[in-house]
């Protein structure tokens, strides 16, 4: 089992998953070793506090500052992690839309805060478009 799929089964909700598109890194091929291939680019699993960390030098972002912007905009992130739905995209092309970069980390399930939180996991999923926009995504995973 791949860690993206643990991740997603919640068996990994300490660490944080980086989804890299391969036009926004300069040499995608570099991460192999450390990374999920898939269609578009790269997915990592990481320890939460290296993760935050990587993700930051990769992107030059800082992932705690895009979930703060980024959560004031409610768009469609792949529920693999592997991109989104810009929320402005409207008749544009598709190109202009892609998402760059998707930062996410799971939170366990606590039946004392209520709401989704009580249904079971819960990913909070921040993206960046090309354009520009962040966006964000939040669901119960599926165990």
């Amino acid at each position: 089992m791949s860690k993206r799929t643990e991740f997603l089964a919640g068996e990994r909700v300490e660490d944080v998953a980086v989804f890299l598109h391969e036009d926004a890194v300069g040499n995608v091929d570099a991460l192999a070793d450390y990374a999920e291939s898939v269609e578009d680019g790269v997915v990592l699993i990481i320890d939460g506090d290296s993760g935050r960390s990587a993700f930051q030098s990769a992107t030059g972002i800082d992932p705690m500052g895009l979930a703060r912007e980024a959560m004031g905009t409610d768009g469609a992130i792949a529920d693999d992690l592997t991109g989104g739905t810009c929320p402005v995209a409207d008749d544009e092309p598709a190109e202009t839309h892609t998402a760059k970069f998707v930062f996410a980390f799971a939170e366990a399930q606590n039946e004392d805060v209520g709401g989704l939180y009580a249904e079971g996991d819960v990913v909070h999923a921040y993206a960046v478009c090309q354009c520009g926009e962040t966006y964000s995504e939040k669901w119960v995973l599926d165990a």
